[in-house]
C-alpha cells in the first residue's frame, strides 16, 4: 500500500503505547538518557517520506493522546515524530485530557488514497495481532479523519507547550 498510493496515505493512532519488538534497544536507549538529532535520523521510513514528499504525495497522522504521556509516547515523540515531521508528513496531536474524545468509538487504520482502509488490530498492551484491508464503504472512516484533523494541532505546536 505505502508503495502504490497516489495522493495520501494516512494514519489514526489511538493507543498510548505500541510494543514493536523491533523498537526494544531504542526504547532502552530512551530510558537511558540517550537522545538523537532529529535532522540527522535517517531510516527507510523517512527515506520513503523524503521521496514521496518530493513527488507531491502526501503521509500524515493524528495520534489521540492523554496526559501525563506515556513513556512509549515520550519515546516516539523524541525518537521518531520529530524526524518524520522534518522528512515531510504531516504529524497531528489530538489530546482529549480534559475533554470527551469524538473518536472514542474508532481504531487505528490506515487510509491510502481517501478510498482503501486497512484496519490495524493491536492487543490493549499495544502488541500488533493483525492487519486487516476493510472492505466496506470508507465514508466513516473519511469522517473519522475530518474530526481528527479538526480537532488536532500540529505536532510541532504541541510538542513546544
Amino acid at each position: 500500500m505505502f508503495q502504490n498510493f497516489k495522493q495520501e496515505a494516512w494514519r489514526l493512532e489511538m493507543l498510548p503505547q505500541y510494543r514493536v519488538p523491533q523498537e526494544a534497544e531504542e526504547v532502552q536507549a530512551f530510558r537511558d538518557g540517550k537522545r538523537i538529532d532529529p535532522a540527522s535520523y535517517a531510516s527507510s521510513y523517512t527515506e520513503r517520506l523524503i521521496r514521496q514528499h518530493s513527488e507531491g504525495k502526501r503521509n500524515g497522522r493524528v495520534h489521540v493522546v492523554t496526559r501525563p504521556l506515556s513513556e512509549y509516547l515520550r519515546f516516539e515523540f523524541s525518537r521518531y515524530y520529530r524526524a518524520h515531521a522534518l522528512a515531510g508528513e504531516e504529524i497531528r496531536i489530538l489530546d482529549v485530557t480534559d475533554r470527551p474524545n469524538p473518536l472514542a468509538d474508532a481504531q487505528d487504520f490506515w487510509l491510502f488514497d481517501r478510498s482503501t482502509v486497512v484496519l490495524m488490530n493491536y492487543e490493549p498492551d499495544g502488541k500488533q495481532i493483525g492487519r486487516k484491508l476493510y472492505e466496506g464503504d470508507p465514508a466513516q472512516f473519511l469522517e473519522y479523519q475530518r474530526i481528527a484533523l479538526a480537532e488536532s494541532v500540529p505536532f510541532a505546536e504541541y510538542a513546544s507547550t
